[in-house]
């Protein structure tokens, strides 16, 4: 029965690809005369470049993460990590510039590695780090702001400085116990659901399942952000959103809200940043790009799947307070 859901799903979506194939290429909608206001026309030039723009690396991202995932197993990052609490924090926060690894699949890779033996805290800096400081991410942000110095090092150099300090106040809270939610499926000896990857023998043939199956995932929530950002750039009063977005202390915040609700993911979250130049400060622009892919709903809901309810809310609560907080005085100090 799952088997026939699957299969029909897939169908649907291949179904509603044809149809979007078709309309793109063999419809003129000029020919049907169609009084489209000119706003809603602004909303698809502006909805169309940020997904046009964001696809590329989302499929380049998707699939190293899928070579990754197949290729590379737990115990060989592990090999990476000293064995010592507080030497790991900063090899951690270098291995995550080496893979990568997007926020949706890193909570399931992280738990994995938490339950084969890696200290809680060190799987919280791959779990904070390694979404932003990947060179697919890096150079995603590198074309979405025309190479712009400010942006450029100033998300990665807070990255990785952030990972370490979020790493290091988790220690010091938790104290390395364990802090996973265990199923149970998992008590009666069985694998996770939740975790339990489809065994398919070719090594090739299961990067394409994994990169397809992590794409669709992604595109539902870049169309989701491309269409509201091009909603609030095309509706939202000027007046209001540059009052908003030249306030130093809220435009950070509302960019952190902004990037929570919209789950983006970090390889394509840049270029909805993008859009936003113009009316937003830096400051802003970096509070979304850095909190985004460390903290969004969809990953909250599966943080809560798998940790504990009270490691989630003080998760959460750190990451917030750090990352607002070295947002502010990065503005004082650097810009």
């Amino acid at each position: 029965m799952r088997t026939r859901n699957s299969l029909f799903k897939d169908l649907i979506g291949l179904a509603l690809i044809g149809v979007f194939l078709y309309l793109f290429f063999f419809i003129d909608f000029k020919d049907l005369s169609l009084n489209i206001p000119g706003s809603w026309l602004n909303v698809n030039t502006i909805f169309l470049s940020i997904v046009i723009e964001a696809v590329p690396f989302i499929l380049l991202g998707v699939f190293a993460s899928a070579l990754i995932q197949t290729f590379v197993s737990e115990e060989t990052i592990k090999k990476f990590l000293p064995k010592n609490a507080i030497a790991a924090i900063i090899p951690a926060a270098v291995l995550g510039v080496i893979f990568p690894v997007c926020e949706c699949a890193i909570i399931p890779v992280v738990r994995r590695l938490i339950k084969k033996g890696l200290p809680v805290h060190v799987g919280v800096v791959l779990l904070v780090g390694a979404p932003i400081l990947n060179p697919v991410v890096v150079a995603s942000t590198y074309y979405a702001f025309n190479g712009d110095p400010t942006i450029l090092y100033g998300r990665f150099g807070l990255a990785f400085v952030l990972s370490i300090v979020i790493g290091f106040l988790m220690l010091l809270l938790f104290d390395n116990k364990n802090q996973l939610r265990w199923t149970k499926s998992e008590l009666q000896g069985k694998q996770d659901p939740m975790l339990e990857q489809p065994v398919i023998q070719n090594k090739w043939k299961a990067t394409f399942y994994h990169a397809s199956d992590e794409f669709f995932v992604m595109g539902k929530y870049l169309i989701a952000g491309a269409f509201i950002a091009s909603l609030f750039q095309t509706f939202l009063d000027r007046s209001i959103l540059i009052a908003l977005g030249q306030n130093e202390v809220l435009s950070p915040a509302v960019m952190m809200a902004f990037a929570y609700v919209l789950s983006l993911c970090s390889e394509a979250d840049a270029f909805v940043a993008a859009s936003f130049g113009s009316t937003f400060t830096t400051g802003s622009l970096l509070a979304f790009l850095i909190y985004g892919p460390m903290l969004d709903l969809k990953n909250t809901v599966m943080m809560f799947a798998f940790f504990r309810t009270k490691f989630v809310l003080v998760f959460m609560a750190v990451v917030t307070i750090v990352v607002f907080a070295s947002i502010l005085i990065f503005q004082q100090l650097v810009l």
